[in-house]
């Protein structure tokens, strides 16, 4: 028996301040960037929709709670697992955007761009939003 491949994985703890978001992005990028080969490679829409919603998703964790948070991140079958971990069992809500750009895109963003979007509780009282991105043609 062939053992098999180990799917690559990154995990990320963040902290409850502003730059979360752009540690979590930059996370992303670097982490897509290994994943892919010659053959394969992660088209860089892919790659920026990922970020898109990485970016979004730990804003609004560190926007709407009062603790840290985490980024889990795996590839299997052409898809990006996002997980973001925080300490609001509160469910996100879709609002109406407000065009003066202080906000309520982003939850329409991640819901409009990924697949499986689900929002689970998780033991510590908190909840995990998961989302998965296409990577691969």
């Amino acid at each position: 028996m062939t053992p098999t491949k180990p799917q690559p994985q990154r995990h990320l703890d963040l902290p409850a301040d502003v730059s979360a978001a752009g540690r979590a992005r930059d996370a992303t990028y670097r982490f897509l960037s290994g994943i892919g080969d010659r053959e394969h490679p992660v088209h860089p829409a892919a790659a920026d929709a990922a970020a898109l919603i990485v970016t979004e998703l730990v804003t609004n964790a560190v926007r709407h709670t009062d603790g840290p948070c985490s980024l889990d991140l795996a590839v299997h079958e052409g898809l990006l697992d996002i997980d973001v971990t925080d300490t609001s069992s509160v469910s996100p809500v879709t609002r109406l955007p407000h065009l003066n750009g202080s906000g309520g895109w982003g939850w329409i963003l991640v819901r409009h761009i990924a697949h499986d979007v689900s929002v689970m509780p998780t033991s510590a009282g908190g909840k995990r939003i998961h989302v998965s991105v296409a990577v691969a043609g």
